[in-house]
């Protein structure tokens, strides 16, 4: 097979993909601006415009609080987990002690358990706390979620980092906190930046523990929110609004992406390749 037959089907498989990962979005956001009978129309370009989805859901609910809410948790989320990853990450990596290979794979292996599997336990946790329908009963379980996949991810990148820089600092009488602080964090920022943004993402999406954790709309964040949409009858959903809070909520996510993506790939292979 000649280069060119491989470049042909090199790209033809990319364009698949693209269609295939790409269209369900597009479909949302054509589906978004249609209303009445257009909504059941098959067609995939577009064959009307009118804004009157994206104006109803914030005049039939409070879906700007919703938007609110799920900034305010998803980011409080990404803050905890590095905070508390970062430190136990230097732990993990840098301090030697007995079960330190056995904590870490206990930290993994937190992470395999299915979201149901702690629902219960978590759920009278936040009761007992009084948190239930606040927004930190939301924040807490998000970084238990969060907090076994960026502590493992860091403490990986930590341990690729040289000796000799921390070995320097402690000569010169720095603190622990003091060379987590000036030496690595700087260094870990492509890691920081990946499990952030992926932490991020995680709990913006977060739909069971919204649910379970959350009475009125005023607390409910944007998938909870989008899901519980009814129409006029019991049997009527309105499809022209769940796709407009759809695209509204996805966006931003897409937006994170584009702008870090360069962060995201040194931070995804960083110490793939020692040379």
């Amino acid at each position: 097979m000649n280069r060119q037959m491989k470049s042909i089907l090199f790209y033809s498989l990319v364009v698949v993909v693209v269609i295939f990962s790409v269209f369900p979005f597009y479909y949302a956001i054509v589906t978004s601006f249609r209303s009445g009978q257009e909504l059941f129309n098959p067609s995939v370009f577009p064959t009307s415009f009118t804004m009157g989805n994206y104006f109803s859901i914030f005049k039939e609910q409070p879906f700007g609080l919703n938007i609110l809410n799920s900034v305010i948790v998803a980011t409080s989320v990404v803050v905890l987990s590095l905070i508390i990853a970062v430190t136990a990450s230097y732990a993990l990596a840098r301090i030697h002690f007995r079960g330190r290979g056995l904590l870490l794979m206990t930290i993994l292996s937190v992470s395999m358990f299915p979201q149901v599997a702690i629902l219960s336990g978590m759920y009278e946790l936040i009761r007992s706390m009084g948190l239930y329908n606040s927004l930190p009963g939301l924040i807490i379980p998000n970084t238990v979620l969060t907090l076994p996949f960026t502590v493992w991810v860091l403490t990986t990148f930590m341990k690729e980092l040289p000796k000799e820089l921390e070995e320097a600092a402690v000569v010169d009488g720095a603190s622990p906190l003091t060379i987590v602080r000036r030496i690595f964090l700087p260094l870990m920022w492509p890691a920081m930046v990946t499990t952030g943004l992926l932490a991020f993402i995680g709990a913006w999406n977060e739909f069971l523990f919204a649910l379970t954790f959350t009475l009125s709309n005023e607390v409910r964040t944007v998938p909870v929110a989008i899901a519980l949409m009814s129409g006029a009858t019991e049997y009527e959903l309105p499809w022209g609004n769940i796709m407009a809070a759809s695209v509204l909520v996805t966006v931003p996510i897409v937006v994170l992406v584009l702008v870090f993506q360069r962060k995201i790939v040194a931070g995804l292979t960083a110490g793939a390749v020692k040379g």
